[in-house]
């Protein structure tokens, strides 16, 4: 049975490398690709998939929060996270969101056909690593993205709190009262334990690696 996959990634050469890889050694697979988080969800409007390999730095992506947003579109679709960070620092957050797998960009073929293969055969693909890093967060909730805290009201504020919008902009940009704002905002505050924007950007750069 044919196996539908798509490739979400910014860059061209990914793109077209990891289709080339997959197709000279999988059988019975057709491909597929896009370059931003919006064009996604259009496409897993229109068209099922068996497998999404998705990128984490896509324009317009949520973080974990891409993993809901499109699980709730194809509640059967495979996701393997494929992403320049390491895994023993990023994967597990992804994972618990409903990712189905993880691997780092810098593994070789060998590896990519590897997590492919074994997602569409048996439906995850968890390295000793990342289950190892599982066990630990269960045992740790701490360890968690602190983001996963916030529900999808409070995310989407942060987002845009981060991109510099103020309350009355944000109130626009989602048709709600610029009071329902300023609650969220402190509903935001209290749960991620901090004072200021400042503090708010610090923790999504953290959440995708850009930060230690």
């Amino acid at each position: 049975m044919l196996k539908e996959i798509l490739i979400v990634d910014d860059h061209l050469v990914v793109r077209t490398g990891v289709s080339i890889i997959l197709e000279e050694k999988l059988k019975n697979i057709a491909i597929s690709t896009t370059d931003n988080y919006n064009e996604t969800l259009g496409l897993l409007k229109k068209k099922t998939f068996d497998l999404i390999i998705l990128d984490i730095n896509i324009p317009g992506g949520r973080n974990t929060s891409m993993i809901q947003e499109i699980k709730e579109l194809q509640t059967d679709v495979k996701i393997l996270i494929f992403s320049v960070y390491e895994e023993e620092t990023h994967a597990c957050p992804y994972i618990i969101a409903g990712a189905n797998g993880y691997l780092n960009k810098l593994s070789d073929k060998k590896m990519l056909i590897n997590a492919v293969d074994t997602i569409l055969k048996t439906g995850n693909y968890l390295t000793p690593s990342i289950v190892n890093e599982l066990v630990k967060a269960s045992n740790n909730k701490e360890s968690m993205n602190p983001l996963d805290k916030l529900s999808k009201r409070e995310r989407e504020i942060s987002e845009l709190l981060v991109k510099g919008d103020g309350n009355i902009e944000i109130a626009n940009k989602l048709s709600i009262q610029l009071t329902t704002v300023s609650t969220h905002k402190n509903k935001i505050f209290n749960k991620l334990n901090i004072k200021n924007i400042v503090e708010l950007i610090s923790i999504f750069n953290k959440s995708i690696g850009l930060d230690s």
